[in-house]
């Protein structure tokens, strides 16, 4: 059994090291499959996002170079009747967006002009305070210095902070490494265009130099004068460039400093312009850079377009409030998603120290983040900063799965191998008890036939002195012939029931038959042992059974009883029969030692013998009691044993009626 142990754990290790290194493989293989899973979705959220920043980008750069006045100019279709209709910009009314303060144009001297303001009517309270704020943000953007690279900005950088390498290795399963995508650095147009405009759209824009709004006779005439003009005509006539000077020229202000496109503004001077040639007639070209942005405060940010007409640089754009904006991104795009109940989706804003400020947080708090995602928006958003973070990536299901089967598989190998283990240990064991029963058959066919050899001796030699004595002699040798035929008896029925040869004769009886005859074998060992056997019968009770097996079962029995009780202080022996339900039940009682607990369930066993002091005095062959088991369950009836209450035990036994 020791060497069965050892080679059961060699085995059990030969099976848990590979078992055990492909379940942590699987797992790790399963973890990759989580983050790659959440990276895909917190991707493909932010790329949501930049789409809807693209789409704003897209709609802002459309926009006309005279929308940021309160008119927008029109072509020359009325001129017949007289005049020019002037119809409000799409940008003089509140916008509907909650998070854009306004829109307002800077000019070449710093001036301020909004399309929410008509110089001509009166102006609502809501819409003059909101025009006076966006004054003073125009201000404040005045006193800002800017200096921006010409260098074309880097791609925002998307940072998965966990599995990075491995990550990439699952994208590539799908995706060669060099046809991957990569992030756009802008939103919108990326390098400054070209765009034609008339001259009423350029008179929109220069807007603060005009004192008052040209009758439409003259704006007819100055049109006509655009359309006929050589490019030499603006330098030939004073009259000319003294109106055109009106409409371009800066006016004399502070020195210019550093514009955020790095061209620095020309100082304003008493002559003339030059006026580009009209690309066709009564078109002139102006020079329109990509939005950027510009932080006015903690809560604003200034969105901006660079207009270059006649080397005069205006500024168009909106005012964004930082935090109602943020707000929007979230509840559109994050807030009631499934992937806010475990995630934390966070905005930051930029500092040109490089210093990242908190905004905005939504979805469930993370404390010790397993994972973490950052995206910084590109232009004109790059001073958005998003993070969204995850303590707990949710679990495949194949997770659970691999759990289950890991533990059924582990579970099968443990059971196979007690089974094994167990399966060895009972056939060790029968092995051993069939060892110890020849040794004990042996010892029990020897005793009898010695004792009768002895008594057969002196008889012959005549040592009996009386016939009393010769009787007793006789005694003797015909108990232990008995004795002999009923061990012999027993192995061959042992046999024959292991080979399932055994017959039996079923016949209904009263079973008070069974026990006088019973009596009349015993009644000599019964006396020499000096024990009492007493019997109640339950009145006209018969039932089905075979008379010969029935005699043997309760000899064994009773034999065992004597074998076990010959020190009781109680040598009675008693067999009790009743009716229990739909079966007759027979109780053999002893006041014997009893038997100890855990020897209950087996002493029925083939070839068991309780291993205690009393049974290594005693002698048996361990097949007494597997024998009456085995005869009973032949007859369709059980066997148990269970200890008194007092001193013995009793064997019940249960027959169908």
């Amino acid at each position: 059994m020791k060497r069965l142990k050892i080679l059961i754990i060699l085995f059990f290790m030969a099976l848990a090291v590979p078992l055990a290194y492909f379940v942590l493989r699987s797992f790790t293989s399963l973890e990759q499959e989580e983050v790659a899973e959440f990276t895909y979705f917190a991707e493909t959220l932010f790329d949501q996002m930049e789409t809807e920043l693209d789409s704003f980008v897209s709609r802002e750069e459309s926009r006309a170079v005279d929308e940021y006045n309160y008119y927008v100019s029109e072509p020359r279709g009325d001129i017949m009747t007289g005049g020019k209709p002037r119809n409000p910009s799409p940008l003089s009314k509140l916008p509907q967006e909650s998070f854009i303060l306004g829109y307002f144009q800077n000019g070449t001297d710093g001036s301020f002009q909004t399309p929410l303001v008509n110089n001509q009517g009166k102006t609502p309270e809501n819409i003059r305070l909101v025009a006076a704020h966006l004054s003073r943000i125009n201000k404040t953007f005045n006193t800002k210095l800017f200096i921006t690279s010409e260098k074309k900005p880097e791609a925002p950088v998307t940072v998965a902070q966990k599995e990075q390498k491995k990550e990439a290795g699952l994208a590539e399963k799908y995706f060669a490494p060099s046809q991957t995508l990569k992030q756009r650095g802008f939103l919108g147009r990326q390098e400054k265009r070209l765009e034609e405009i008339t001259i009423a759209q350029a008179r929109n824009i220069a807007k603060e130099k005009i004192d008052k709004i040209m009758s439409p006779a003259q704006e007819i005439q100055a049109e006509a004068e655009a359309d006929h003009s050589m490019s030499d005509s603006f330098a030939g006539s004073s009259k000319n460039d003294t109106e055109r000077s009106s409409l371009f020229r800066s006016a004399p202000g502070p020195a210019e400093q550093k514009h955020s496109e790095g061209i620095r503004s020309r100082p304003a001077s008493a002559a003339a312009p030059h006026i580009p040639q009209p690309a066709s007639p009564g078109k002139y070209k102006v020079e329109i850079a990509p939005l950027q942005s510009v932080a006015i405060d903690d809560l604003h940010v200034f969105i901006f377009r660079r207009i270059v007409l006649n080397n005069q640089i205006y500024r168009q754009g909106f005012v964004l409030k930082v935090n109602e904006f943020l707000k929007h991104l979230g509840e559109k795009f994050f807030i009631g998603q499934p992937l806010s109940h475990f995630s934390n989706l966070q905005f930051y804003l930029s500092s040109q120290e490089g210093t990242d400020t908190p905004a905005f947080s939504a979805g469930a708090g993370s404390i010790h983040p397993e994972f973490t995602l950052n995206r910084t928006f590109p232009r004109p958003f790059s001073f958005i900063n998003a993070s969204l973070a995850c303590d707990h990536i949710p679990r495949s299901a194949g997770r659970n799965t691999l759990v289950i089967m890991t533990a059924v598989v582990a579970g099968v190998i443990l059971l196979g191998l007690f089974a094994i283990y167990h399966s060895v240990r009972v056939v060790v064991d029968l092995s051993e008890r069939r060892a110890g029963f020849v040794s004990s058959v042996t010892h029990e066919l020897k005793t009898p036939l010695t004792n009768i050899r002895m008594y057969m001796e002196m008889l012959e030699q005549g040592i009996a002195s009386n016939k009393e004595r010769e009787s007793e002699y006789f005694r003797i040798v015909n108990s232990e012939s008995s004795r002999l035929s009923r061990l012999i008896n027993n192995v061959l029925e042992f046999a024959k029931l292991e080979k399932k040869q055994r017959r039996f004769d079923m016949k209904p009886g009263s079973f008070s038959d069974v026990i006088e005859e019973v009596k009349t074998i015993m009644a000599a060992k019964l006396r020499q042992e000096d024990f009492t056997l007493n019997a109640h019968l339950h009145e006209n009770l018969k039932f089905t059974y075979d008379r010969e097996v029935m005699v043997q079962v309760l000899i064994n029995l009773i034999e065992n009883s004597m074998k076990f009780g010959k020190n009781a202080s109680n040598k009675e022996i008693i067999v009790a029969i009743g009716k229990d339900d739909n079966a007759v039940t027979i109780n053999v009682i002893d006041s014997g030692p009893g038997i100890p607990e855990q020897a209950l369930q087996k002493i029925f066993d083939d070839f068991y013998r309780v291993d205690d002091s009393l049974t290594r005095n005693t002698k048996g062959t361990g097949i007494g009691l597997a024998l009456v088991k085995k005869f009973i369950a032949a007859m369709g009836g059980k066997v148990s044993a269970a200890n008194n209450h007092g001193p013995g035990c009793t064997i019940t036994i249960s027959l169908p009626t």
